[in-house]
Parts: C-alpha cells; structure tokens; sequence
C-alpha cells in the first residue's frame, strides 16, 4: 500500500483519527492519536514526533526528542474503538540524522530481513509462532514491602469444584487435563472463535485455535506463517487483540509464562524456514526429510540456546515454565515428532515446502520482533559455520536414566544465567549490525536491574511457608 492509497482508505472508511503504534525495547506495543488531518503524504517521510525520554530503556532526557514514521503497507482499521481508527505501525528514527533508531525492535527485525538478502543464503525467512495464553476471570495481586499475593480465578478450573456456588455442574479442568475437551468444560470457545475471526478480519491469516494443557482457560490460537517482518506485526495485533476481546467479555488474557504452579506453563512454539527465489532451502535427503542447511541451522540453535534464552525468554517467571515434568523443552536436543526436544521437526506433511524446524523453548513473554530475528541469526551463523547438531535424540527424553540425561545439555535455569550467557555469547547477534552493542549491553543491564535484582531481593509467599518458624 502507498501512502496515496492509506489516505484514500482513510477517506474510504471515515476515519477521524489516525493511531500511530511502534514496539518499545522491552516489548509493549505502544501508541498515540492524532486527527486525520495531520496524516499526509509528507507524513510517512517526517514523521511524528514524541519524547523518547518517558520510554523505558530508551534515550536520556538531554537527548530525548524522537520520531516514528508510520509505514504505509502497515495501515488497518482498529476493530474495538468507538471512533473510527485507521492504525498505522511505525518505524522509530533520529530526528537529526534521519537513521533508524538502535534500540528499536522493529528496526532489529528490518535490518536481520536484510542481512539474510545480503549472506545471499536466502531471501526470505518464514515464520510461524504458536503462542499460548490463559484466560482469567479474575486476578488480583500485590507486591508491597509488608504483603506479597496473587490470586487467580477462573470457572472451569479444578479448585473451584467445591466453591460452594450454585448450581456447580462440575465440568471442571484438573491440572494437565486440557487438552481439547468439548464444552460445557471448555468455558471459552466463543471467546477464542471471536478472537481468531477478529484476526482474519484484520487481514492476518490463522490457523486453529483450541484450548490448551493445563487448567484455567490456558489456550493456544496459530497464526498462518508469514516473513519475519510481518509476523512481528502480527504477533503484535495478536495480543492486542486478545486482551480486548477478552475485556468484552469480563476476562483477561495474560502471556505470562507460568502463572500456575504445578500446572504446564505457556510457550510459543516457533516454526522457521528459509527460502530462496520462491524454493525451500531446508528440504533434502537428510534426516527426516532436511537438507544441510537445515540440520546446520539447528546446530546453530543449539549452540546459542542458553543465549538466546536470554531474548526469546526473558523473564524471570519464563524459567519457572523451563523445568522438567511440564513437557517443557528444556533439553537441547533435536527430533523428528519428539515434543520433548527442545527442535523439532514436524512431520504432518512430506511436501519440501513444509520442512521446517520448530524451536520449542521459546515464550510469548519475548519481543516478537527481537525473539524472531535472534533465532534467525543463530540460524544463520549455524548455516556460515556449518554447526553440526550431532545425532537426533528420537526417545523421550523425560524417561532416560540419570546419566545419560545429564550428558544432554540444557537451556538455562534463570533469566540471570540466560544474560551471563548472552553476556559472552554475542557475535553472532552483531553481525551485519543487526544487533548492537549498545543493544546487547543495554538489555542485559535493564534486565538485570530492573527484574532479575528486584525478583531476588524480595521475600517470597512461600518463603515464610518454609521458615516462618524456623
């Protein structure tokens, strides 16, 4: 779409204010209205300016003035306003020099889009995450220097079979027992078909939708496969849209992975391919149907896991999803149907154009853009330097005696032994300056003081379960 034709689309819809939207570093969709008079042609070359200081872990307030500049192939009409809304996605740059700013995520999967052109190992990367989620009815929770809670509610889940509420049918989900039940027990598919079509008539193609695991309304709804850029895009969409559905109908929808304890966490399995002039480079005569590239890719994976962990789960609550028993993929292992490897290579169809490896241990706590241009960069340093996986692991790795288990590596155990990892682990991330030093350092650092710190530092609920009396 040209801008000539956003500003014909405006006319078209009524529109009387333009939304302008862009990712900040840590991964909240962010945005700002303005009438659509202001939006010109000259618009999507100027921009719209806004203070980068009151971003966190942006600029300094000596140096705080920014500009976002809207991309007009992004234009669509916002589903939950009153007002009509066209919603523009933009591209944050330096008002002085025109460049695109370091630290903004959208710009990081731009420039990975371009690297990949220029290693002329492909010319698309395809991507297709599966996020998972809850629904709650409600939550509350406090964090405060005299009182720490959560509480959690929802109607289908099994603590609330003896409620005491009338009438109680007890079509309940006990723990690990979610797996596509029909209602009256799955409370929520109304809720999820509204939110898949809402998708679709945005333009974003999907897939399925169902309920998930674990109790509680935990779901997963697919978004069809598309080029990394754009999937950020969606990925973004798709949690706004989720949450405002979700708020019609009196809920909330929450990508924290591991709200529950002793219930499976939420990821985001993610499927990557890449292609090049319109042909799938991942399908050979390989294992499982694989060419070169793909099991190097996967080596490549394998090898930056513990840093990539640091992008692709970055929250200290994504290591409480990363333990055993939850079929959390937490072993650094490949295989083809094995969910309880940490890649996989889907088998459902044996056509070229299906090969494709999924990386298992990610979260939808990540940065879309960020989470995806990662993983595409240890890809490729994978695919440059020819890594090689070793064997795949085709056995369940949950059953394997002791010592064999502890010779398979893992992913990381915390978010802060992610960032040591990605501490040292970087190069690959910089090359084609996709990532930046100053990107790198600034994560660990706001990470660091800002989650990891505050979470170790304070008393725990459970602490005083354990030595109140000590």
């Amino acid at each position: 779409m040209t801008p000539q034709e956003v500003l014909a689309m405006a006319k078209e819809n009524d529109v009387k204010v333009v939304d302008i939207r862009y990712m900040d570093f840590i991964g909240t969709w962010q945005h700002f209205s303005v009438p659509v008079c202001e939006l010109t042609e000259a618009s999507f070359e100027d921009g719209f300016g806004f203070d980068g200081s009151s971003m966190r872990a942006w600029q300094k307030i000596d140096n705080s003035d920014m500009n976002v500049v809207p991309e007009a192939g992004t234009a669509k009409i916002d589903p939950f306003f009153k007002v009509p809304t066209l919603v523009l996605i933009g591209n944050i740059h330096d008002p002085i020099t025109g460049e695109g700013y370091s630290r903004d995520p959208r710009g990081i999967a731009k420039r990975t889009e371009a690297y990949i052109k220029s290693t002329g190992i492909g010319d698309t990367i395809f991507v297709g995450p599966e996020p998972e989620f809850f629904i709650f009815s409600n939550i509350r929770y406090s964090s405060d220097p005299h009182a720490s809670f959560f509480e959690i509610d929802s109607p289908e889940a099994y603590w609330n079979t003896g409620d005491g509420s009338e009438p109680n049918l007890g079509y309940k989900i006990k723990p690990k027992h979610g797996y596509f039940p029909l209602p009256p027990t799955d409370n929520y598919q109304d809720m999820r078909t509204e939110m898949m079509l809402t998708l679709q008539d945005l333009g974003i193609d999907m897939e399925c939708q169902h309920h998930e695991v674990a109790t509680a309304g935990q779901s997963e709804i697919d978004l069809r496969f598309d080029s990394l850029l754009k999937m950020g895009d969606k990925l973004a969409w798709f949690k706004y849209v989720l949450r405002n559905v979700a708020a019609k109908y009196g809920h909330c929808v929450t990508f924290m992975p591991k709200p529950l304890y002793g219930d499976n966490g939420t990821g985001m399995h993610t499927h990557m391919s890449f292609w090049k002039d319109g042909d799938p480079t991942f399908a050979g005569n390989k294992y499982a149907g694989m060419s070169d590239s793909a099991l190097w890719a996967i080596g490549g994976i394998m090898k930056h896991c513990k840093a990539l962990c640091a992008i692709t789960n970055p929250t200290t609550n994504s290591y409480k999803r990363l333990v055993p028993g939850f079929e959390a993929p937490i072993k650094l292992a490949y295989s083809s149907r094995n969910r309880s490897a940490a890649i996989r290579l889907p088998m459902y169809s044996g056509s070229p154009k299906a090969k494709r490896l999924e990386f298992r241990t990610p979260d939808p706590s990540a940065n879309g853009y960020m989470a995806f241009s990662a993983i595409a960069m240890a890809m490729l340093d994978g695919i440059q330097n020819k890594i090689d996986p070793g064997d795949p692991m085709d056995k369940n790795i949950y059953d394997l005696p002791a010592e064999e288990l502890a010779a398979i590596p893992s992913a990381p155990g915390t978010l802060e032994e992610a960032l040591d990892a990605l501490k040292t682990d970087n190069d690959f991330l910089l090359k084609g300056d996709v990532f930046t030093k100053d990107v790198i350092d600034y994560w660990i650092d706001y990470k660091m003081e800002n989650e990891v710190k505050p979470v170790i530092s304070r008393p725990h609920p459970h602490e005083f379960y354990l030595y109140f009396d000590i």
